[in-house]
Order: structure tokens, then sequence, then C-alpha cells
């Protein structure tokens, strides 16, 4: 993502056609040291940001910000909501140097653009050692602040996504200021499920002053969970009902039914469908209206959740009693693409894409040379995109070497309900071994 006209940043990703063997005969993405940030390409991303931004009827403040000193570096947190994030923070942060951690995908094309900007890349949900290098470069050897989105990708139901449970400590490790920049409004304009057409909405963002390094210090890292989880709350749609902002678009609904996957009424999955400004259900006829004020209203009968957050967590509380019920998992035909440099995505062909909680993630295909294994230990949340860059509904998984995409050709809830089992999952784990080690406590 970067600072360009809308309709250039909606254009589908660059894509090749290459066997698996080509692939990963490609040398992989070369790491390069972030780099400091230059005046001049700092004065036009603001300039292009002041340009885009006003239309948008952006507002924004700061709180605390005095605190920081001005050429001392902090770690600042943002919220991740829509193609807007990039336009709002450079446009609020400048002069101020800092660095931004960003995807390695959305580099492909446009890699020197990204580090002259200064961006450096990392690739989402592993265990990235390098990305640890790299900050600590940035605030030490820069002397720059650095822009993290810790949610990853961008938040579906528009409230917080899961933040990995290493945060705190990795806050402690840095020592530095913590910062939080969040926004509103930015996800309303510019909805997950929906992010060809824009929204008439008013945005705006916040830049406060957090924790300085000495209450850092002397925080455990569940205190700074605690403070984490106050300061980075948020909730779109009640953001929306709270000040009375309308969106009267036509279109206003299209997309729900990737993320509102599962009917409340009949409980069927996989037969949601959205059009217009109406929500509805293919097996029972049960059929709710997005309002103008952002709640559903049920046509007929009752409404179930009017809050679309309220729906998206009754989803969850389900996938997780199917997880805990052992009745959990599935494997559907694909399409495969992967990433390995900054160039393209290659598609490599079709396969088959299985998950559970016992096996994790399992992709196979490319004629039988693709066999790739992915633990549930391994993954807190994943990538789980409705219509990514254009191309179709996707998840995503990988490693170090190379990133899969998988485009499920059947059961395409699935991508609305698996981002979901991988959180829960990894939550269940975490509680096994929590309950492991009491036990341990006890007898000892």
């Amino acid at each position: 993502m970067i600072l360009i006209p809308r309709k250039v940043k909606k254009m589908k990703i660059k894509t090749l056609d290459k066997s698996y063997d080509e692939v990963m005969a490609i040398k992989p993405a070369k790491h390069y040291k972030p780099k400091k940030t230059n005046i001049f390409w700092q004065t036009l991303t603001k300039v292009i940001s002041k340009i885009l931004l006003p239309r948008k009827r952006f507002t924004h403040t700061e709180v605390g910000m005095e605190r920081l000193g001005k050429n001392e570096p902090a770690l600042i947190l943002m919220n991740h909501s829509g193609f807007t994030d990039f336009e709002i923070a450079y446009s609020m942060l400048y002069p101020r140097k800092f660095n931004t951690v960003a995807a390695l995908e959305t580099f492909m094309g446009l890699e020197w653009l990204m580090k002259a900007i200064g961006c450096f890349a990392t690739r989402k949900y592993i265990t990235d050692l390098q990305l640890i290098r790299d900050i600590k470069h940035c605030l030490e050897k820069n002397k720059s602040s650095v822009l993290m989105y810790p949610e990853a990708v961008y938040t579906l139901d528009g409230t917080t996504v899961t933040l990995p449970s290493t945060l705190p400590r990795f806050i402690k490790m840095l020592g530095v200021p913590l910062c939080i920049l969040k926004t509103n409004g930015v996800y309303l304009h510019n909805p997950a499920y929906s992010y060809l057409k824009d929204r008439d909405v008013p945005m705006h963002a916040e830049l406060r002053y957090v924790l300085s390094p000495e209450e850092i210090k002397e925080m455990s890292p569940k205190e700074i969970a605690d403070v984490l989880e106050r300061e980075f709350s948020y909730d779109e749609f009640r953001w929306q009902k709270d000040n009375n902002i309308v969106i009267d678009e036509p279109f206003r609904a299209e997309g729900l039914h990737t993320i509102l996957y599962k009917c409340p009424h009949c409980k069927k999955e996989g037969k949601m469908q959205s059009e217009g400004t109406h929500l509805s259900c293919s097996a029972c006829g049960k059929t709710w209206e997005l309002t103008e004020l952002g709640y559903l209203r049920a046509t007929e009968g009752e409404t179930y959740f009017d809050h679309i957050p309220d729906w998206y967590k009754w989803e969850r509380e389900c996938v997780r009693r199917e997880v805990l019920d052992g009745n959990y998992g599935f494997t559907v035909p694909c399409d495969i693409m992967m990433l390995v440099d900054t160039k393209a995505l290659y598609k490599v062909g079709t396969g088959w894409l299985s998950h559970s909680m016992e096996d994790g993630f399992h992709l196979t295909g490319c004629n039988g040379k693709l066999d790739y294994r992915q633990s549930s230990r391994s993954m807190y949340t994943c990538e789980a995109t409705p219509y990514w860059y254009q191309i179709d509904d996707v998840i995503g998984l990988g490693d170090s070497r190379a990133l899969y995409f998988a485009f499920p050709k059947e059961q395409k809830e699935v991508v609305g309900k698996v981002k979901l089992a991988v959180e829960e999952i990894f939550k269940i784990l975490e509680e096994e071994d929590q309950a492991k080690m009491l036990e341990r406590t006890v007898l000892a």
C-alpha cells in the first residue's frame, strides 16, 4: 500500500504463471536494513496526504505528545482499518522521523518507493527475529520512531483484531516511549468486507502518548497488556451510532455475508447473501436491513443481532464450541499462489487446503510437489481476507522461505470462519498449557 490515487491503490496485484519448481528456484527477496527517512520523501508524502484527506472530512487531535522529545524515538502503534491509514500516519507524524513496518506483499512492484518513504518489510504471523533487529536498528541507529500495525491485517468487523500475546514483552524489551495512533471512520469509509466502494464518512484520529520508558520499566507484561487493551480498543459501528453518523449509500451492505457467514435464525453456514442495503439467508429466507446508522434490523420477526460485531462474536463462540467438541475442520479445493520475492505473486496451480486443531494447516498441490504444513501453535491469527487484491477470497500462511495464498473454489464461507478458528484454537492451546503448568506447580 502506498500514497497514490485511490483508483490506482485498488488495482490488482501483479501475478505471473510459474511452476512450483520455478518459484522455489527464485532467490528470496534480499533483506535490507531500514533506511533513514529523507526530508524530501517525508514532505512529498505529507503533501499528498494533505491533498487526499480533507475531502474525507478528516480531523485529528494529540494528547500528551508534549512529553515526547522532538527527536526522541518512540514505538507508535496504530490500528489497521483501511487504505487511508498510511495517509493519516504520514500526515500526522510529519516532520517526525519514523520508519514503518509493512507486509512483504505491499512492496510488490514498489520496493524502491516503499524503502524511500521509510518502510521495511516483514512476513506476517511468523516468528521473525529479523523484524526485531530491524526495529532496534531504526530506534538505535536511525534515531527514528517506528510505526507498527500490531493487528497485522485490516479489522473485518470494525473492532480490535487479536493482538499478539508477546507484544507487552516486546514493548518492555525496546525500552522506548509508547504512543498509540487510533482512528475512527476509516473502516466505515472503506470496510474490509467491501473495500472497492468508498462511503462518505467523516474520519478522526488521535495520537496519544501512553507510556514513558520509566513507566514501562516498572510495569509487568500483564499491566502493559491491560493498558493496551484499554487504549487500543475500538468499535467502529458503536462510534457511528454514538455520533449519529449517517451512511446512506445504496450499496452499504454489500459484502457483509463474507464475515456474517452463519445465519442466527436457521444456523446454516455459507448461505448468507448481501446486496444493496440488505443481508439475507438463502436457506431460510431471513432478511436484515443495514440501516443508515449502521445497525441491523430484520425485515420480519426477530433481529437476533442488531450490532454487527455482536453477530461476529457469536460466530466466534460457535467456532470455539465446534473446536472443543471436536467437530471443527475442513478440506477444500483451492487455487494456489506463492510469494517469494517482491516482483510478483506467482500462480503455481491447484490443490487442497485442510485445517483442524490437531493438524493445523495442510496445503497440498502442484501435482504432488507442494506439501506444506503449519501447526496450530505457530499462528495466533491468520490472513483471511475477502476479495484480496481483487483476486478472490483468500487464506494466507507461510514461513520465512515462502508465503502461500489459497483461494477456496468451494465452501467460500471457510474464509470468514478460519480466522476465528485459528485464534480460538491458539487460545485453547494456551489455556491448556497454563492449566498444565498450574497443575505441576500444585503437585510440586
